[in-house]
């Protein structure tokens, strides 16, 4: 089984959930910038979480179906349809050979994920499928998908075989969907962070308007990082800082006093002030922001973002179970 790309869009990579283990090697993370959509999109046709997806950014992606598929859409919602016509996300679709799937406008998030039902066969750099375009490693030879490139797809799974045949004999979509309004999406969103570990360096005014100010997310945000606009942060004393290691949501000050969101492809350390960390569970959330979308932050405890990290698995893990019995 194989997928077309007629129109790659404005960035169209292949990603899981990242290449852990190799940071002491100076290798990042990266992988999908929204992984809790691609562990939902991967239990919608029967695939293992972690399985690699299709990640398209903003619109313009164009995908043509060289054989029958079972597939997911989820994430931001980028206008998907199928020959033209609105295709429902967040549950399993049926695609036939030669059906043409295409993203238009975001109307909310900026990212989707698809996710194929045997998953996709590229190879394995350092544990992971995920691109990686600045080494060159990971997804499709390393690179963002191109026109023409085809992709080819695995061993469907029993669970996914089920819903293909359940589709089959109903000819008509599944009437079921993920409910995924706990998780996302607003244009002005309170995002929950922990103190980092400078947070007492900056002066009292600026770890106020940290927490009081309104933040644009502007348009040299990428997958790298999150820069924002807004009130400026200054440290009460000019501190040499080593670098140290540095992950997801970490909130970074550099010299210019505007904050840094490090994202999914971060580099591995870091030497700037670490103001604030972006809880886990708000990381999807963060993920589906636009250029132009405000920030607030609000500092809960650590006890507060474990409790909430908690609760989105056993929602996931509740996830699985309905989806699980639905095939």
């Amino acid at each position: 089984m194989s997928v077309k790309v007629i129109k790659p869009g404005v960035l169209a990579t292949i990603q899981d959930l990242g290449r852990f283990g190799s940071q002491k090697y100076g290798v990042i993370v990266g992988g999908a910038m929204d992984s809790l959509a691609v562990r939902i999109a991967n239990i919608l046709v029967g695939n293992e979480e972690g399985e690699a997806t299709i990640e398209v950014t903003m619109y313009g992606t164009k995908l043509q179906f060289e054989d029958e598929h079972l597939i997911a859409v989820t994430g931001g919602y980028l206008e998907p349809k199928i020959d033209g016509e609105p295709l429902s996300m967040w549950r399993p679709a049926l695609v036939r050979k030669g059906q043409v799937l295409t993203f238009n406008s975001p109307r909310s998030g900026c990212r989707a994920y698809i996710a194929l039902s045997g998953g996709l066969q590229v190879p394995k750099v350092m544990g992971s499928k995920s691109t990686y375009t600045q080494a060159n490693i990971g997804g499709y030879k390393g690179r963002e998908l191109r026109e023409d490139d085809v992709l080819f797809c695995g061993e469907v799974s029993e669970q996914g075989e089920t819903f293909i045949r359940k589709l089959k004999e109903l000819n008509t979509p599944v009437q079921w969907s993920v409910n995924y309004s706990p998780f996302y999406f607003c244009t002005s969103e309170k995002i929950r962070i922990l103190k980092g570990s400078e947070f007492d360096w900056f002066e009292n005014k600026s770890q106020q308007n940290l927490l009081s100010e309104p933040y644009k997310i502007t348009l040299n945000t990428n997958r790298m990082g999150c820069q924002l606009e807004g009130a400026k942060l200054s440290l009460m004393n000019k501190s040499e800082l080593l670098s140290e290691g540095v992950t997801y949501g970490t909130i970074q000050v550099p010299t210019n006093g505007l904050p840094i969101i490090l994202m999914a492809e971060r580099q591995t350390t870091g030497g700037y002030p670490k103001i604030g960390q972006v809880i886990t569970a708000d990381l999807p959330r963060l993920a589906q922001m636009q250029p132009g979308n405000t920030i607030h932050f609000e500092i809960i405890s650590i006890d507060e973002a474990e409790k909430l990290l908690i609760q989105q698995e056993r929602d996931i893990h509740e996830l699985k179970m309905g989806v699980h019995f639905k095939a």
